[in-house]
């Protein structure tokens, strides 16, 4: 038989995230962000369940060729624009609609020839200081744009840096609103954690929710998952393979970073760093083991990990082993409290399982109970 351990994708949580993220945005249209594969989950796994997004946003051309291959007849939004000239063909053979962030993509329309302009996104740097055009340089390109027979409608767009934290978003939005008060076109500002923690301040006409679509919570630790009414899209898990019954002074694993203190009867799972397991992980990370909450014990090695066993002392070869997400038993490990584990966020948990983790959608049922 395969190596037991599998990622589940849960569409009705899908759907119930999208709902959840809807009502909070008020009257905003809402685009699914969908880049980095749908944050790890696989498009074609989340697409339908997303449907009833008003678009769809991602960051290159081939995921967007692969959201129209499956009948999105909506719109699509290139969240880092174009990356060479040639780039805006497929824009317009696919009907997109992309971000200008810098001088260069403008100098790219400029030379493009085409029977149909373009719609724009056109992004301001109010403080994130990644992309987009500096306050005292925005006007001077919304006016460049606006002169180009290839640009129809131009909509402005910033990004908040701390939409999570205690610094919020009120200075990056009033430099925003400043620059902008006078300029036509609709606006897209709002984040996973501004949608959420700012919804009234931040309203606009589009929000762009990520990370919340797929059940993790924007600003964890100060919130987890349920406390905004978020339910698990994907589910890692795997089974016991080995146990292993410890004396007092038995240490486990490389390293010997683990000791037991007494007699102690741990269980060895199939998962790994390998399998996109963070490997940064030690003892103390949270684990289920047939739906009961437990610990980690030693390090994470490339195909196994050792767990306690004193929680769950009926658990044996083969048992459930939940590495984030939803037991059978219906008991979640949020994928924010490992990954605080890891020492990183939810988001790189999403995105990092291997490809050799076998990944399949769940029936309807599942999320929802």
């Amino acid at each position: 038989m395969p190596r037991p351990i599998l990622a589940t994708i849960h569409p009705a949580a899908l759907r119930h995230n999208l709902d959840r993220v809807r009502r909070a945005a008020l009257d905003a249209r809402t685009w699914a962000v969908v880049k980095a594969d749908a944050y790890g989950h696989g498009i074609e796994r989340v697409f339908d369940a997303f449907r009833a997004a008003d678009g769809f946003a991602l960051l290159d051309l081939a995921e967007a060729e692969r959201v129209r291959a499956l009948g999105w007849r909506g719109p699509v939004l290139l969240l880092e624009g174009v990356f060479e000239p040639r780039d805006l063909e497929l824009c317009s053979r696919l009907d997109l609609w992309h971000t200008v962030h810098c001088e260069a993509q403008i100098d790219m329309l400029a030379a493009h020839k085409t029977q149909a302009p373009q719609r724009v996104f056109l992004k301001m740097n109010s403080g994130m200081n990644r992309l987009g055009f500096a306050p005292e340089r925005f006007r001077a390109a919304w006016t460049r744009l606006n002169a180009l027979p290839q640009v129809d409608e131009i909509s402005l767009m910033t990004h908040f840096s701390d939409a999570d934290g205690e610094r919020g978003v009120a200075h990056q939005l009033a430099l925003f609103e400043r620059v902008t008060q006078d300029l036509p076109g609709e606006r897209s500002i709002a984040n996973s954690a501004a949608t959420l923690r700012h919804a009234a301040d931040t309203r606009a006409d589009w929000v762009r929710p990520g990370i919340v679509l797929y059940g993790s919570a924007p600003d964890f630790p100060e919130h987890d998952p349920a406390h905004w009414q978020l339910q698990p899209a994907m589910t890692l898990a795997t089974k016991l393979i080995s146990v292993q019954q410890l004396k007092a002074g038995d240490t486990v694993g490389y390293g010997s970073r683990f000791t037991a203190e007494g007699a102690l009867r741990i269980g060895i799972a199939a998962v790994g760093y390998a399998d996109g397991y963070p490997r940064h992980c030690d003892t103390g990370t949270p684990v289920l083991v047939d739906g009961v909450r437990t610990r980690m014990v030693g390090r994470v090695s490339m195909d196994m990990i050792t767990v306690d066993l004193t929680p769950v002392p009926d658990a044996g070869f083969g048992s459930e082993v939940t590495l984030w997400g939803r037991a059978s038993n219906g008991a979640v490990l949020p994928i924010d409290e490992v990954a605080q584990a890891g020492g990183t966020v939810g988001y790189e948990l999403m995105c990092a399982v291997a490809p050799r983790v076998p990944k399949r959608v769940d029936e309807p049922r599942s999320a929802a109970q």
